[in-house]
């Protein structure tokens, strides 16, 4: 029994020291991008640059695809259900309002994060078993506002762009099936969508991106300053980074939603 308490504190010491170091790496972060070039060089805006086009413009398809999709197959469960209330002309609206609430910012996120964060873990990850972050120490260059600062603020600039991306190919995927299989006017279609999809439906999904970004930026980051083991080592933290951001989102989310929905019964 004692043993046993002594593995659980080691655990729970280690979750500790994990969090904490987390949350240091978030305010390092926010420090190089506010405060940092004040004292010290800005975020270098070509590395800058380069990384909301690898991050936005080179995922664009791939999100388009996944919420289009994902609004064809929520369009057709639902309009069995609704026919049976003769209010299958609500479809647009449950469409509109599921994908801009929840499925566009979660399932972008879950994409980004899949997709760039196991990046960011592999690029960071690959420089510090090759040791070329201690090259960056030697050469008195802090590794977070070097590695980190540019990758974190391109994700929060790009995702909730991806996110209306998202949204708006997401209610364009329930339009066609709307207007083609349901037969339901296109004119009326959008107008009911419009009707009952209110500004805080948008808004919120949108702030909810921006605290997605921030979770896949610092966790991949994280994993890639950790690393350790070569290249079995690489795999092994990408692996860690693109489960504890999957993990975060959804926790994320849940959260949010109770903060923005219930709070206000």
């Amino acid at each position: 029994m004692l043993k046993y308490f002594e593995q659980l504190g080691h655990k729970l010491i280690e979750w500790i020291t994990i969090a904490r170091e987390f949350i240091r790496l978030f305010f390092e972060t926010v420090f190089w991008l506010i405060v940092g070039p004040f004292k010290d060089k800005p975020v270098n805006f070509k590395s800058l640059f380069f990384q909301m086009v690898f991050m936005g413009v080179n995922s664009i398809i791939i999100v388009f695809f996944v919420t289009f999709f994902t609004g064809v197959v929520l369009a057709m469960q639902a309009a069995p259900q609704l026919d049976k209330m003769g209010a299958v002309i609500y479809v647009s609206s449950l469409v509109s309002i599921s994908i801009c609430r929840e499925l566009g910012p979660v399932l972008t996120a879950l994409v980004i994060a899949g997709r760039i964060g196991a990046a960011i873990t592999a690029e960071i990850g690959s420089m510090k078993v090759n040791e070329q972050i201690e090259a960056l120490e030697t050469m008195a260059i802090s590794p977070v506002r070097y590695l980190v600062a540019p990758k974190f603020l391109a994700l929060v600039i790009m995702l909730p762009c991806l996110t209306i991306i998202g949204d708006a190919s997401g209610i364009f995927g329930g339009y066609v099936v709307g207007t083609t299989s349901l037969k339901i006017n296109a004119g009326l279609y959008l107008q009911t969508t419009w009707k009952f999809l209110s500004r805080k439906d948008i808004y919120t999904g949108l702030s909810k991106s921006v605290v997605f970004a921030m979770i896949i930026a610092l966790v991949g980051a994280y994993q890639g300053l950790k690393t350790k083991g070569g290249a079995v080592g690489v795999g092994r933290a990408t692996t860690i980074s693109v489960v504890t951001s999957f993990i975060l989102i959804i926790i994320a989310d849940c959260i949010l939603t109770g903060i923005y929905f219930f709070s206000d019964m």
